[in-house]
């Protein structure tokens, strides 16, 4: 009961944003007849493909996966093999991202074909149930099938700007070949609805992003029964995303190229780990089951917090917390 609401919001948000496109494919048919709409569509599907199959190839060159084998990591593997067995998933392949920063992340087109990546970094920084809370959140991913929900959503708005592109350059240039300068003023029409869709449609996506993460983490909650420990894990993970962002530019570019990836966002770690630092009571680095009790009574994210949340792939770690406490 307690993730009903998550997943009536997420399966809200799927129907909004197809019933947006929709909705805009109808109006440049109006305006422009039945045929352009059709290849808009055929346009998403193949690029919805194209993410689909070459995604998992580009994830393993970006963050540097190496796959390893029981007797590289056998602990790695139980925990696996148990968290997957608990989820009533099949057992991902296992891997280690080559990147220093400590993170994990699933990826993959389906449960069968799924992957669990972790940091070297992580599994040095975190103990044997905090690495294991943070698998459990990953696995969730896997189990909810939301890696896939999220690559078809993401294309939306990508359709969305496309449309508004053409549409915007055959204004200009008085409304395509072959028409009149009459037929530039519905075609700048139609730019100005798509961006409007397009930006509003990207709002809808980072919502379903953040929803996704609660979800994980109450999948999390529900695999281990030690929200604490995924609370603490967050933390550590914060404090070495806030460590690696004053390393050099390079490094700094190439996490912000990927925050997606990241468990925790490594642009706004510096700030989280400050508000974080409320819920290490005694100052020992972790988060006990106690401190996650107290944190979770008191705390609340700030008005500016929660407006920057809205541009965010991630929920505020405070609000995360907070509601990892609710399944203490």
């Amino acid at each position: 009961m307690r993730t009903a609401w998550l997943k009536i919001r997420m399966g809200m948000c799927v129907l909004l944003l197809f019933a947006v496109i929709y909705a805009l494919l109808i109006v440049i048919a109006t305006f422009t007849g039945a045929g352009t709409p059709i290849i808009y569509a055929l346009l998403a599907f193949v690029m919805v493909g194209i993410q689909f199959f070459i995604g998992p190839k580009i994830v393993e060159r970006s963050m540097r996966v190496r796959y390893v084998s029981e007797q590289e990591q056998p602990e790695l593997h139980r925990m696996v093999t148990e968290l997957a067995m608990k989820a009533g998933i099949p057992k991902p392949r296992v891997g280690i991202s080559e990147i220093a920063i400590p993170n994990a992340f699933a990826f993959g087109t389906s449960k069968k074909k799924a992957r669990v990546c972790v940091t070297r970094r992580l599994m040095e920084m975190l103990s044997r149930d905090e690495l294991e809370a943070v698998l459990g959140h990953e696995l969730s991913h896997i189990k909810h099938q939301d890696m896939v929900v999220i690559t078809a959503l993401s294309v939306i708005p990508m359709i969305c700007y496309f449309i508004y592109f053409s549409f915007f350059w055959s204004g200009i240039f008085g409304g395509g070949m072959g028409r009149s300068r009459d037929g530039a003023l519905p075609m700048m029409a139609i730019a100005l609805i798509a961006f409007v869709v397009y930006f509003i449609s990207n709002l809808i996506v980072l919502y379903v992003s953040r929803i996704r993460e609660y979800y994980a983490d109450a999948g999390s909650a529900e695999l281990t029964r030690k929200p604490h420990a995924l609370a603490s894990a967050l933390y550590k993970m914060i404090y070495g995303s806030a460590a690696a962002a004053a390393k050099p530019e390079k490094v700094k570019k190439e996490m912000e190229s990927m925050r997606a990836f990241f468990a925790a966002d490594p642009v706004t770690a510096r700030r989280d780990l400050k508000d974080l630092r409320a819920a290490d009571l005694n100052k020992d680095g972790k988060i006990d089951e106690y401190e996650l009790r107290a944190f979770a009574e008191r705390a609340k994210a700030t008005r500016a917090d929660r407006i920057m949340e809205i541009f965010s792939t991630h929920p505020t770690p405070v609000s995360r917390v907070k509601k990892l406490g609710e399944y203490l």
